[in-house]
């Protein structure tokens, strides 16, 4: 059976690029970066030459760029640091939404465990956090903003360049975890007032277990991880060469790819969409312009998001019920609820994220094998009898 994977925004294939640069560099560039011989100074020149193509692909300086293992050390770290600055500073104060990533939500109830005054701001029905209530939010003892670029579960993009301008106003730090964002849609942290971004290469054609930190020239990082004098002493431990090699030919490679493959994915996700809607009693989560090319997330009214995906897979086609990091979790999304989707509903969720790879073909497919999924599941479903009998009102 031939398998369609639609799950590129839990984890993307490996480009042939990325693999061949890797492999190489594991069989010829194996050195310690920390060696002073010739071996260890080859692989310190390609972590180097590294850290220049991932700061040319978001304007960034290469000394911002700090390797990382991935998007979740990366959101810890730019995080912890702010609120150290700011609690320095007599600032501990932070901002973030209801929709973020939980290496973001995690974080900032563990500072205020340890003190710090946390609010969390609502997002609209499209998952949009309004601008207004960011500004309003901002008081003199705040430390640090941190809203997501693109969110992982229903693909809405923030305004990012608009909030970032906010807080340039009001001097306050603004960190976005840019982990579905990076090498799919434009980034650039000088024109978007960013002062602090995380990523993951496994989200744009890389390896997984490695990722990177921007910080902007003159924020002091905390070490999260103590040791050796790594990453300019800022990230100890013997540094990930092939896999940061990977990233950075990955990365490259997405970006000369990008504006190609976001109008392809564009045209592909359009279709996918307007198939499912033709299901009935169904809802396209985020919003319908400002979303990533690649995104698209329904709920399903009277079903259960886990047997679609279970009878999706018998149909050889990989899909998810919304974060790679919850999905064995049986509480329904906090992003859809943060939405206002009611509890029911939230469990009949699916997304499926496409690549440049996806085919027309694909999409057909996948939009006839979840509209018989649907139907056989509610064929069955007490909730979907005691809706249609009129025992219970339709939500969607």
């Amino acid at each position: 059976m031939n398998r369609i994977y639609l799950d590129n925004a839990a984890t993307t294939k490996m480009s042939e690029k990325a693999i061949e640069t890797m492999t190489a560099c594991m069989r010829e560039s194996f050195g310690n970066p920390s060696s002073l011989y010739g071996l260890g100074q080859q692989a310190k020149d390609i972590i180097e030459e590294a850290r220049v193509a991932v700061a040319s692909a978001i304007n960034a300086s290469p000394k911002e760029i700090f390797f990382t293992s991935g998007g979740s050390e990366a959101d810890n770290q730019a995080i912890i640091s702010a609120a150290n600055i700011g609690r320095r500073k007599g600032k501990t104060h932070l901002v973030t939404t209801s929709i973020e990533h939980h290496a973001v939500l995690h974080t900032f109830k563990k500072l205020e465990k340890e003190g710090f005054e946390i609010t969390i701001l609502p997002v609209n029905s499209n998952g949009i956090v309004d601008l207004d209530e960011v500004k309003n939010a901002i008081t003199d003892k705040t430390a640090l903003v941190s809203v997501m670029y693109a969110n992982n579960e229903i693909g809405t993009i923030q305004p990012i360049r608009e909030i970032g301008a906010i807080c340039r106003e009001k001097g306050v730090l603004f960190h976005t975890d840019a982990v579905q964002a990076v090498g799919h849609i434009p980034i650039d942290v000088q024109s978007d007032n960013v002062d602090l971004l995380s990523s993951s290469a496994h989200k744009f054609h890389g390896p997984k277990g490695v990722g990177f930190l921007y910080a902007k020239k003159g924020i002091v990082l905390t070490n999260i991880i103590e040791g050796g004098a790594q990453e300019r002493g800022k990230r100890a431990g013997t540094e990930n060469v092939p896999g940061i090699a990977a990233m950075a030919a990955a990365l490259t490679e997405s970006i000369e790819k990008m504006d190609d493959a976001a109008k392809r994915e564009t045209l592909l996700r359009d279709r996918l969409i307007k198939g499912l809607s033709q299901i009935s009693h169904s809802a396209l989560n985020g919003d319908a312009i400002r979303r990533l090319p690649g995104n698209v997330s329904f709920c399903f009214e009277g079903i259960e998001g886990e047997s679609l995906l279970l009878l999706l897979d018998d149909k050889g086609i990989c899909g998810s019920s919304g974060s790679a990091c919850t999905s064995g979790s049986l509480d329904p999304s906090h992003v859809l609820l943060a939405i206002g989707r009611v509890h029911d509903v939230a469990h009949g969720s699916l997304r499926l994220s496409l690549s440049e790879e996806t085919t027309e073909q694909e999409i057909d497919f996948a939009i006839e094998a979840v509209s018989d999924v649907v139907n056989h599941l509610r064929s069955f479903s007490p909730v979907w009898r005691d809706l249609t009998e009129g025992k219970t009102k339709f939500i969607l």
